[in-house]
């Protein structure tokens, strides 16, 4: 039976994500250094002090096919988050706009504007809050709204929902299927480590940002009924800028030996990426595994039931 419409305060739904690289070039540069370095570019910047890092993050890329899966999962969100608001009654569009690849946030909020909308609510897909891991979203959307003059939406945006019931039952849930092909004994055993993506540590002290990634794995474990650790991966060996640690390659230095075996959840990410499928499947499996340990990743809660539907249920109740 399909819902009754309701009548909504807002005309559109707009997810604000970080992106990642796909095929076609983005005529940033001639000739064409590839989609990947030209992305990791304009994450990191294109100063010269920067170059190192540029080249170890573009081959991580290049490892993995040179493009990512990113934009593909958060599609899926997209559709399953449309869907379940169509559930609840609320039929109005749902896009998604990129920090750092097209469609970027400025071309998805000037094309919701080209169709009329007037209000719209964003969701940042980010579950853990900083400068950079959230606030700069809101900065980019306001920019997105500058030349569009008269013709700019009104923007409000869900609150944030790192501990809320469906995005912990989503992470607890990706666990439990990474678990699941484990004899039980093995299963319960194994350590689980949650984990971030690391930021500069003078950034963590002015945010709540590590008390949110501690709250959400805190709440999952408790799901779970066993104990935890936190890390932190992705960060750059910059040994003049402090970052948020300890890092997952470095734990599991420090702690893998045969008889050991780990399961990974990075709950600091929503839609499995580069930055989960080099640095947790490769880089730090291999630490892992070549001391002998298990390992096994938990995947992000991309379009689980329980996250789409804690969305969809307080965008319902924005309506």
């Amino acid at each position: 039976m399909a819902a009754t419409s309701v009548h909504c305060a807002f005309d559109a739904v707009f997810l604000a994500a970080f992106g990642g690289p796909t095929p076609g070039c983005c005529k940033q540069a001639e000739p064409c250094p590839g989609e990947a370095r030209c992305f990791v570019e304009d994450v990191l910047g294109r100063n010269p002090a920067r170059a190192a890092r540029v080249e170890e993050v573009t081959a991580h890329y290049a490892h993995l096919g040179g493009f990512s899966p990113f934009n593909r999962h958060t599609d899926g969100q997209v559709a399953a988050l449309g869907a379940a608001l169509r559930e609840r009654g609320i039929d109005v569009p749902v896009r998604a706009g990129y920090r750092h690849w097209r469609p970027y946030i400025r071309d998805g909020i000037a094309a919701l504007a080209s169709e009329g909308a007037r209000r719209v609510l964003a969701v940042v897909l980010a579950p853990h809050q900083s400068s950079i891991s959230w606030d700069w979203y809101l900065k980019v959307v306001a920019e997105s709204l500058d030349p569009l003059g008269k013709k700019a939406p009104e923007v409000a945006y869900l609150d944030p929902w790192w501990a809320q019931e469906g995005f912990v039952e989503a992470c607890a849930g990706r666990v439990r299927e990474a678990l699941a092909g484990w004899p039980a004994a093995r299963s319960e055993k194994a350590e689980l480590i949650f984990t971030a993506h690391a930021i500069p540590s003078a950034i963590a002290r002015t945010s709540p940002y590590e008390r949110q990634f501690r709250e959400t794995s805190e709440a999952v474990a408790r799901r779970l009924a066993r104990p935890f650790s936190v890390a932190y991966q992705s960060g750059p060996d910059e040994p003049t800028i402090p970052w948020t640690g300890p890092d997952i390659c470095d734990v599991m230095r420090e702690r893998a030996r045969p008889g050991r075996d780990f399961v990974l959840a990075p709950v600091g990410f929503l839609v499995d990426n580069v930055e989960i499928l080099y640095d947790l499947d490769v880089a730090a499996r291999r630490e892992a595994e070549s001391r002998g340990a298990g390992f096994v990743r938990a995947g992000a809660v991309g379009t689980h039931p329980a996250f789409i539907g804690m969305l969809a249920d307080r965008i319902a109740a924005r309506a």
